[in-house]
């Protein structure tokens, strides 16, 4: 029998091959570390940590027949998640991220995303179908998006039936993608989840505080945001109302995953009836314990 979801979690569900060094490094740096493969991707991210609070997650994304992508699915089943509404492709291969990291953070990444993109809206089919919804009784629930769908797509959604009724939580896979979200600024449900500079990137302009952030964006025309920054204090707005918390300070040993794990915190905490501050404070700590490796539940 299939489990009921609670929330969707819609975009990149892939292998992050992370390498991780305890020097500082820098272009063209051969150093020592530890290299592993683990389930990644912003909407894998999301899901897993959702799951640890306690919700039950569903992905919809694409994921390759081919022996990496049955261990994915493997291994996300193992983990809880819902993945009955997975759209497995027999030509396209399951996605990658590959990452470097120093004491100094993130050195460089390469997120290869082609298959997610390639499928498009056949990760949709399950809320088109009566599944988990359909154009005249859409899902209605809280949906999780990450900005590693295309452009188009999150244009579609933006104007579909589809999500006419879903509270949409939204985050940009990369500061490269963040112009992405400009599909979705306006839209009545949507909480943008994006670090300083997508703020930046989304409003043309830098800023020098995530409360600096959440006022721009919320005067580009966005329903409520959330902009964080790094160790520094995250914000919170809607309708021109702006709260912060900022994190204590922790020694950093990954951030692959960090921004993801802000956003499932938050969510997690809307759900179990927490106030805007509760929320907040709760997602903060949440991304600060992750990045001092131990596990933020």
């Amino acid at each position: 029998m299939t489990q009921q979801p609670d929330i969707l979690c819609i975009g990149s569900v892939l292998w992050d091959v992370i390498g991780r060094a305890a020097s500082h490094m820098r272009v063209g740096s051969d150093v020592p570390g530890r290299i592993r493969r683990l389930p990644g991707g912003v909407a894998m991210n999301i899901a897993m940590t959702l799951h640890g609070f306690g919700m039950r997650p569903a992905l919809l994304s694409a994921i390759g027949r081919d022996a990496e992508g049955e261990d994915l699915v493997t291994e996300a089943q193992r983990m809880g998640l819902i993945c009955d509404h997975l759209y497995r492709s027999d030509d396209l291969p399951t996605d990658v991220y590959m990452a470097i990291e120093g004491a100094n953070g993130l050195v460089a990444a390469i997120a290869d995303a082609h298959s997610l993109e390639a499928a498009g809206e056949k990760i949709l089919q399950a809320l088109r179908d009566g599944t988990l919804g359909s154009a005249e009784v859409p899902f209605d629930g809280p949906v999780a998006l990450d900005g590693n769908l295309t452009e188009e797509l999150l244009q579609t959604i933006a104007t579909s039936p589809l999500f006419a009724k879903a509270d949409l939580r939204v985050a940009p896979a990369s500061p490269g993608k963040a112009a992405r979200l400009l599909a979705l600024m306006g839209h009545p449900t949507a909480t943008l989840y994006v670090n300083l500079e997508e703020a930046g990137l989304l409003c043309r302009t830098e800023f020098a505080t995530s409360c600096d952030g959440a006022a721009g964006l919320l005067a580009r025309g966005a329903h409520r945001v959330l902009v964080t920054d790094g160790g520094n204090a995250a914000a919170e707005g809607t309708d021109g109302d702006i709260i912060s918390h900022t994190p204590p300070a922790v020694m950093v040993t990954r951030v692959t995953g960090a921004g993801d794990t802000f956003m499932a915190a938050h969510i997690a905490s809307e759900a179990q009836g927490m106030d805007r501050i509760a929320a907040l404070t709760r997602a903060s700590n949440a991304a600060t314990t992750y990045v001092s490796g131990e596990t933020p539940l």
